[in-house]
C-alpha cells in the first residue's frame, strides 16, 4: 500500500534556506571586493578567490535555490557547499574583526 506524501511548505521553505545562504555568500563576496578596493595586494587576492568560490556555489546551488530541475542525489554538491560556506564564514568572521 503506497501513501501519497504531502510535501506542505517544506518545498518552498528549502528554497528560500537555499536563497538566503545565495544572499549571505553574496554579501561575503561583494564585502571582500570593497576589500581589494581598499586594501592592499593581500585584498586583492582574496577578492579573486572568493569571487571564484561564489561562482562555483552559485553554480552548484541555482536549481536548489529556484527550485527548478531535478535536484541531484549523490551528496557531492552539498558536501562541497557545506565546505564553501564554511570557508565563506569565516572570510565574513576575519572581515568583521578588520572592520569592515
Amino acid at each position: 500500500m503506497s501513501t501519497v506524501r504531502d510535501p506542505g511548505l517544506q518545498p518552498e521553505r528549502t528554497r528560500l534556506a537555499w536563497r538566503r545562504t545565495l544572499l549571505t555568500l553574496t554579501v561575503v563576496a561583494l564585502l571582500t571586493v570593497r576589500l581589494a578596493l581598499t586594501g592592499g595586494p593581500g585584498g586583492a587576492g582574496a577578492a579573486a578567490l572568493t569571487i571564484v568560490g561564489w561562482g562555483v556555489i552559485v553554480t552548484l546551488c541555482w536549481r536548489r535555490a529556484t527550485g527548478s530541475g531535478v535536484p541531484r542525489t549523490d551528496g557531492r554538491p552539498l558536501a562541497l557547499v557545506g565546505l564553501a560556506a564554511a570557508g565563506f564564514a569565516l572570510l565574513g568572521a576575519l572581515l568583521v574583526l578588520r572592520g569592515l
